[in-house]
């Protein structure tokens, strides 16, 4: 099982120190949340069973490829992902090229997190559909996917339509780097059997983790593919040795998720858990 640090539960001011701190003690990779812009007035939640948003409309937001680039110059062991990057709010020009760029400049590095968004205000704010935006997420992966493996593409679809596109160069990752779709929701999983080389999950306990991994292994099945050749990652507690191996018994191949409460606390925090993991550092 590796250990990813999501950098969301942290003040930015802190993100230099934690990355860095994080490649010295062997973590694999660090994940930046994503949004294009928040609105005042919010609703929905990406937590089942809420309706509030989790952060307030103030919440720094950052160029989720540009930041990343700047740490992937800066760090040449750790893997960088989007923790989840909204693809349906983009073309799909715009999303392939900015993954392209960030694999080759990573050099292979790149993790790409996705989700369908769950806050509606902001795709009013970009004047796009909210009812629609899940078939939108599925004509932008298929999309992409043709642009980083195909030498010509022509698409006619309900979203995007264009005549032989040339997309030059390929990402370094073949045939692309790992497509990890988000989300809890039965139209989430289902888009992660179909179209996902893994799956990313919130906060879990190990009853409500191993439930989520049992209905993906089988939706897997029905789309004809192979439950363990799939990525498996999720957010959790973890306050022991036992409680890793229970977690990686459940097939988890990937933690991500911030051992701390408080941001000054997140440097401290990643190094008790690195001993406790056994992390052999670098």
């Amino acid at each position: 099982m590796q250990y990813g640090v999501a950098l969301g539960a942290a003040n930015p001011a802190f993100f230099p120190d934690i990355v860095a701190t994080a490649e010295g003690l062997g973590y694999e990779s660090v994940w930046l949340p994503e949004h294009l812009i928040f609105t005042n007035r919010m609703s929905r939640s990406p937590h089942p069973g809420e309706t509030h948003p989790p952060v307030p409309p103030e919440t720094p937001i950052f160029d989720a490829f540009a930041y990343l680039a700047f740490l992937a110059g800066r760090h040449a062991h750790l893997k960088f992902g989007t923790h989840v990057f909204n693809i349906g709010l983009r073309h799909p020009f715009t999303t392939a090229r900015a993954v392209q760029t960030l694999d080759l400049v990573s050099e292979g590095r790149f993790l790409f997190g996705i989700g369908a968004s769950w806050l509606e205000e902001e795709w009013i704010a970009a004047q796009l559909d909210f009812a629609s935006r899940g078939r939108r997420v599925d004509e932008c992966i298929e999309v992409c996917r043709r642009l980083w493996t195909e030498d010509s593409v022509t698409h006619h679809g309900e979203f995007f339509s264009f005549e032989e596109a040339v997309f030059v160069p390929k990402p370094v990752q073949s045939p692309w780097p790992p497509i990890l779709v988000g989300g809890e929701s039965t139209p989430a999983l289902r888009r992660a059997a179909r179209l996902g080389d893994g799956w990313i999950g919130m906060h879990h306990d190990l009853e409500s983790g191993a439930a989520q991994i049992a209905r993906l292994r089988t939706m897997l099945v029905d789309e004809g593919r192979d439950p363990d050749a799939f990525e498996y990652c999720l957010g959790a507690h973890i306050g022991s040795v036992d409680d890793l191996r229970r977690w990686e018994d459940l097939g988890v191949t990937r933690m991500v998720f911030s051992p701390w409460r408080r941001s000054r606390e997140a440097v401290d925090g990643l190094k008790a858990f690195a001993e406790m993991a056994g992390l052999p550092g670098r």
